[in-house]
């Protein structure tokens, strides 16, 4: 088993897409990058089927919502070569007003639960998805909670007002 380095893995993806991914970082060690909705499928087919890369392993997908960027709904991907004993995380961000994206599952069958998941939080539709439905929270609920679109508590409550802590 080797180790592929950091660097080993930019040149790999940069050599293939080029510009069409963001400038490569490294927080806390873990090699991260951006690309768009319409080539994520690409990108995630390299890093899986590429014979030097092979992050054969899909540890997580998750949605972010940053409401103060304009395009402020995202999918965020971790995968993890075992042969290779490296991980990298891939950010992809799409306009809240339509939030789609290609699903992972053709690629990693796991991916289904995770992407159901996503969607019953952040409401993104991944396209292609074998079974898009609610996983955790009630199918009749119209609204995506881990949203940032709503107070986080209400601000008529009486208990809360800062008389009652000597402030």
């Amino acid at each position: 088993m080797g180790k592929l380095s950091n660097q080993q893995v930019i040149q790999s993806i940069t050599t293939r897409f080029g510009d069409k991914i963001s400038v490569p970082a490294e927080p806390f060690g873990l090699l991260t990058f951006g690309t768009s909705v319409e080539i994520i499928s690409e990108v995630l087919h390299f890093l899986k089927e590429d014979n030097e890369l092979r992050f054969n392993y899909l540890t997580d997908i998750t949605g972010i919502h940053i409401p103060e960027q304009k395009l402020s709904l995202g999918v965020i991907y971790h995968l993890h070569s075992l042969q290779n004993n490296v991980r990298v995380r891939i950010k992809v961000f799409m306009d809240i007003k339509e939030p789609k994206i290609p699903s992972a599952t053709i690629l990693w069958e796991g991916a289904n639960w995770m992407e159901r998941e996503t969607y019953d939080f952040f409401g993104i539709i991944f396209e292609g998805h074998p079974n898009l439905v609610r996983i955790l929270n009630v199918d009749e609920m119209t609204v995506f909670p881990m949203r940032r679109e709503y107070p986080l508590e209400d601000p008529n409550r009486v208990d809360k007002k800062d008389y009652f802590f000597g402030r």
